[in-house]
């Protein structure tokens, strides 16, 4: 299944796997307002369809994203959603795991994107950044928030306030990010990697991602009452039984989600 926004992101599903590609080349795929409806509404789709497993974000014509369309943004246009935050998702919590496929730029908002995905595949030849000091600007997409959650604390405080861009090679050292691939097969590698997640049972994959999200801000004294109080429904799912019974009769198990 395909369908287009506005031309400016395109939305196919295959085999569990939906990949989100922002669809703006000749802007090196910067975001404006159709974008943000755009990925809003794929963010949407991938939530609310048990055939989905997995998202991959990614970008088209070589470059991921180069942030916050300037053009746009000077002409008065608003590239937030409300309640969902830039480009319609930085300040959502999706259900579903999501995968960046970075080539080229990530930068600004692009890489604020790229870091609101679960996990990052990039091109060795990728280039990420937060210039928006540069700008006078500053990067409340989650750059100030989740990259020195991500890594290091300094070395995310010296991309914030340098504004410098940095090398994959360099943020995969500091483990921002999962595989390197060879230019032109982040998004392939990005496949692999959902394919090797949505084989799994989605109510556990779901769910383990929920408490991994949350628990940062739970009080040790808490949290595994906390915890339980989310996971224990798994283990009395059709799902957790369908995984003992496939493992027993050496088959694949055959996931309902429930």
């Amino acid at each position: 299944m395909t369908f287009v926004d506005n031309g400016a992101v395109t939305f196919e599903v295959d085999a569990g796997i939906a990949v989100v590609t922002i669809n703006r080349p000749e802007a090196r795929n910067s975001v404006n307002l159709a974008v943000a409806k755009g990925l809003a509404t794929a963010l949407d789709e991938v939530d609310t369809r048990e055939d989905i497993k997995v998202g991959i974000l990614t970008g088209a014509g070589g470059n991921f994203c180069s942030g916050m369309d300037l053009k746009a943004f000077l002409a008065g246009e608003i590239v937030r959603i409300e309640g969902k935050g830039f480009a319609g998702v930085t300040q959502v919590m999706s259900r579903k795991p999501w995968i960046s496929a970075v080539e080229g730029y990530a930068l600004a908002g692009g890489f604020e994107l790229a870091i609101w995905c679960d996990l990052i595949v990039a091109s060795e030849e990728a280039r990420f950044g937060l210039p928006e000091v540069k700008r006078g600007l500053v990067a409340n997409a989650g750059g100030l928030l989740r990259l020195p959650r991500q890594m290091p604390t300094r070395i995310a405080t010296e991309l914030v306030l340098t504004g410098d861009l940095v090398s994959a090679q360099r943020l995969n050292s500091y483990g921002l990010i999962n595989c390197l691939s060879a230019p032109g097969e982040a998004l392939q590698g990005a496949m692999t990697l959902a394919a090797r997640i949505a084989a799994n049972g989605p109510l556990a994959v779901s769910t383990s991602k929920l408490v991994m999200q949350l628990g940062s801000d739970w009080d040790q004294t808490e949290m595994f009452e906390q915890q339980n109080r989310l996971t224990a429904p798994v283990f009395v799912s059709e799902d957790a039984r369908e995984g003992a019974l496939a493992f027993a009769e050496k088959r694949e198990p055959q996931w309902r989600g429930k």
